[in-house]
């Protein structure tokens, strides 16, 4: 049985608290899916709650540290050192339609004195599958209590690829399209669950073989690229510039496909 150690318990415990009254309300979304009115408004509060929960948990057990949150924006702390990156509802369309592929995903940023940063720890957990992932540098990734370990798969074509699709409002549809085109000629298939930190989480679990996506943001990625690189995995940029942690196009899977799907996807 695996031991998390003081800094990921702190994370843990959080989410954990923070996904109880979540899952209430995951209750109460798959009633007003009947109706009339829907649950946007409801899911928004639900989102908004369930980070106002984390921010406070995580901040009452490492004062100082600065958050980063989907609906906060950056708060700087005393301690310039930390940062906890934070996504409440990742899967929030999904939420919204009573669908039980969301997650509540957390990580912790640390940052040197020479500027140069990394993710330490981090956390997703899918509430309603009560599935925990959970990952420290230099300590290997686990769901639950056991270890896991990416996919060894060295053939394109047997592999299945997860990605994701921009939503209304969002720029990127071509690329998307073109990628998906490319991309779907050479594998055993693609799925598109909606939830990008559970996509991290499945290529470092070896359900998927591999994820990439274009124009996320650092809440949606920065556990999941502890998760796959603790898992054995391989986690780049698509074009080779910046870093993966800004999450504006990122490539996860081992490292016998990794060299492959980067062909394919740079054209």
């Amino acid at each position: 049985m695996a031991l998390a150690s003081a800094l990921v318990s702190v994370i843990i415990d959080a989410v954990r608290k923070t996904a109880r009254p979540m899952l209430r309300d995951f209750g109460e979304v798959a009633q007003l899916q009947v109706s009339r009115k829907g649950p946007g408004d409801f899911v928004t509060a639900a989102d908004i709650k369930a980070e106002d929960s984390l921010y406070e948990l995580l901040m009452k057990a490492r004062p100082g540290y600065g958050f980063l949150g989907e609906e906060r924006g950056m708060m700087e702390g005393t301690d310039k050192s930390h940062t906890w990156i934070v996504d409440p509802i990742d899967g929030t369309t999904n939420f919204m339609h009573a669908m039980p592929h969301f997650a509540i995903t957390v990580a912790l940023q640390r940052t040197a004195p020479d500027g140069a940063s990394e993710i330490v720890a981090g956390v997703t957990y899918n509430p309603v599958m009560n599935e925990l992932f959970w990952a420290e540098k230099g300590k290997g990734c686990y769901l639950n209590d056991q270890r896991i370990r990416v996919a060894g798969r060295r053939d394109l074509s047997e592999s299945l690829i997860a990605t994701g699709l921009p939503f209304i409002g969002k720029t990127g549809h071509a690329q998307a399209i073109k990628d998906i085109h490319a991309i779907g000629q050479r594998v055993a298939g693609i799925r598109r669950l909606g939830a990008a930190s559970l996509d991290f989480a499945w290529v470092a679990a070896g359900r998927y073989d591999a994820y990439y996506e274009r124009n996320l943001q650092p809440w949606d990625v920065a556990a999941g690229i502890l998760f796959v690189t603790e898992a054995g995995g391989v986690v780049t940029t698509i074009d080779g510039e910046g870093r993966p942690e800004t999450g504006a196009q990122i490539l996860a899977t081992n490292s016998e496909l990794h060299p492959q799907l980067l062909k394919v996807l740079r054209g």
